[in-house]
């Protein structure tokens, strides 16, 4: 089979209308805004309508990424969406995203639950599927609807979580490739320090007697990434080889902002080089990454022929990371998140 070049050629992002911000969650919660602000970063996020669902963040996603780039889906042979929180435990979200995006019939159809990880991890099952030469044109879709899982009475973990969709375009080119270098990782004993209850009655660690919202240790989730992120930053440079010097942009998931500030220390990175989403938008999980990409650009920041280390890491526990030469199409017109 023909080998391809795989390349990120259009992005779009959406986020719902609704804010509530640090002194809408004084209302519900012993907190305030000082306090919020002071241990995350976040100042405020968005929250979908009741009947908002993670499918519809994602048709506006896609509709900005082809209202900005002149793109048609029509032809797209591959549906990749990462998320945990789907509208249905099946069908899928990307076999609704087909009839919502009138996608042809023949195009394959996955949703990729990696958590926080899962829109870099999506990523790279893309350039894979190009490379090889099965697919031609893969939609990647990173989008979450955290809202609808969170505990509003539990404040260590509501004041985090917002609703968002992002979505690249990943196709084949017969020159250039954005992708340079990929790393991944695991530790599944982890798994009791974030979770959602599903259909299983136990797991070791774990107390599932909650009816269906997140739970998060968050002292053991932040050492837990401050430990691995590093690590996989080197693992990624070292297959260059490349330094920090060779990073133009670092964009790690934005779980908090005060994980993000130690993984820059033990990395090397700036916190001046690193982007991320969360000051407005929360932790929206699986879209946290290409929403903070979009804000790049969007803020101008970004720029063609840059390198971008992008990183996820979540539940599971999951981490990856990829190296990114970013060139996209020009933008034939631009629309604010």
């Amino acid at each position: 089979m023909e080998q391809s070049i795989a390349r990120i050629t259009a992005i779009g992002s959406y986020v719902p209308d609704k804010k509530m911000t640090n002194f809408d969650l004084e209302k519900l919660v012993e907190t305030n805004d000082e306090w919020i602000v002071q241990r995350t970063g976040i100042r405020e996020r968005r929250i979908s309508e009741p009947d908002q669902y993670t499918s519809d963040l994602c048709v506006s996603a896609a509709q900005d990424l082809m209202r900005r780039y002149d793109k048609s889906l029509v032809d797209v042979d591959l549906i990749l969406v990462a998320t945990t929180t789907p509208d249905f435990i099946f069908p899928s979200v990307a076999a609704i995203l087909q009839d919502k995006l009138g996608i042809s019939r023949s195009v394959g159809v996955i949703d990729l639950s990696a958590a926080c990880s899962g829109f870099v991890y999506a990523l790279h099952v893309a350039q894979g599927m190009v490379a090889s030469g099965l697919h031609r044109k893969v939609l990647v879709f990173g989008a979450d609807t955290m809202s609808k899982i969170t505990d509003y009475t539990d404040r260590s973990t509501c004041i985090l979580f917002g609703d968002g969709a992002g979505v690249v375009l990943v196709e084949t080119d017969p020159e250039e490739s954005s992708f340079l270098a990929y790393h991944q990782g695991t530790e599944g004993i982890g798994g009791a320090h974030v979770y959602l209850k599903g259909i299983a009655e136990n797991m070791k660690g774990t107390d599932l007697s909650n009816t269906g919202t997140l739970v998060q240790n968050g002292r053991e989730v932040f050492r837990w990434a401050v430990r691995n992120v590093p690590e996989g930053v080197k693992a990624i440079l070292a297959k260059g080889p490349f330094t920090t010097n060779d990073v133009d942009w670092f964009i790690p998931h934005s779980a908090n902002l005060r994980i993000i500030e130690p993984i820059c220390e033990r990395t090397g990175i700036p916190l001046e080089r690193t982007l991320y989403s969360l000051v407005n938008f929360g932790n929206t999980s699986a879209a946290t990454i290409p929403l903070a990409l979009d804000l790049g650009i969007r803020e101008g920041k970004l720029r063609d022929g840059e390198r971008i280390l992008i990183y996820g890491f979540g539940a599971g526990l999951t981490h990856a990371g990829l190296l990114l030469n970013w060139n996209l199409d020009p933008e034939v017109s631009i629309s604010s998140v």
